[in-house]
């Protein structure tokens, strides 16, 4: 009769890898590791299941989120390639914060240094700034669950088209304005004057994207905003899932008025 292979319960995994039983049964709760299991239901971990672990553990450590790790792992060994074109790509957008909260760090600084008095834009500026910088990683969360990593580099190249006057913060702020206005107007018929003048700003808010967008970004957008409810609470774009289906029903409305229309990819 053959050896059997070495095998280690869940407690014994969590004092080898420093992690807690909670985060091993929280990875095979998404799929990531799957322990043998005898016939009462006790949790072991043979060879292959011990060397999962410790890859999602150095992937952790290497910076990727669990949905990172999910896909990278999903098929197969994992591509070292794909790896290192997300992280770049998050790298690079990480670094366009950065460079532009410190440029207006710098001028607040050199303002202050001059005793000038700085004006509430200038620090609402400087709070939006911080905030964007601060929730990227929470965007990451939410795109890594609709895009792949060369999507996400795709997309980030995309931006650096955007029209030289296209100024982020100033972008975000915008749309704010714009889904407030429009959640507190509701509710309003999707023919009416006041929802066709709110899709107006809407459609030219979108075209910066547009004008750089390719259709599958545009499509990719869509379906992710489709399933809003699922991470609005994770991230903000300005607008919440109700806003977004007011606008797309704005759109069929349109459409049957005219019988043409526009997509909607926000």
């Amino acid at each position: 009769m053959p050896d059997l292979p070495l095998t280690l319960d869940i407690s014994d995994v969590a004092r080898r890898t420093g992690l807690t039983t909670r985060a091993l049964r929280f990875y095979e709760a998404r799929g990531l590791v799957r322990p043998l299991r005898s016939a009462s239901g006790r949790r072991f971990y043979g060879p292959a299941e011990l060397e999962r672990v410790h890859q999602i553990v150095t992937l952790k450590r290497a910076g990727l989120t669990l949905a990172q790790i999910e896909r990278f792992t999903r098929d197969g060994p994992v591509s070292l390639a794909r790896i290192v074109a997300a992280q770049l790509a998050a790298l690079s957008a990480q670094a366009d914060d950065i460079a532009a909260a410190r440029a207006l760090l710098l001028t607040v600084q050199s303002r202050i240094e001059r005793s000038e008095p700085i004006d509430v834009a200038t620090f609402c500026s400087l709070i939006q700034h911080g905030d964007r910088v601060m929730t990227h990683d929470q965007w990451d969360l939410v795109t890594d669950r609709f895009f792949t990593p060369e999507e996400k580099a795709a997309f980030a190249e995309t931006a650096r088209a955007m029209p030289r006057e296209y100024d982020p913060t100033a972008y975000a702020a915008q749309w704010a304005d714009l889904g407030g206005r429009i959640k507190a107007a509701l509710p309003l018929a999707p023919e009416s004057d006041a929802a066709q003048r709110f899709l107006d700003e809407w459609q030219a808010l979108l075209a910066p994207f547009e004008a750089v967008a390719t259709p599958a970004m545009r499509s990719g957008v869509n379906a992710m905003y489709q399933r809003m409810d699922e991470w609005q609470h994770e991230a903000d774009p300005g607008f919440d899932a109700v806003v977004f289906g007011f606008i797309q029903q704005a759109m069929l409305a349109r459409k049957a008025a005219d019988g043409h229309g526009r997509s909607c990819p926000s």
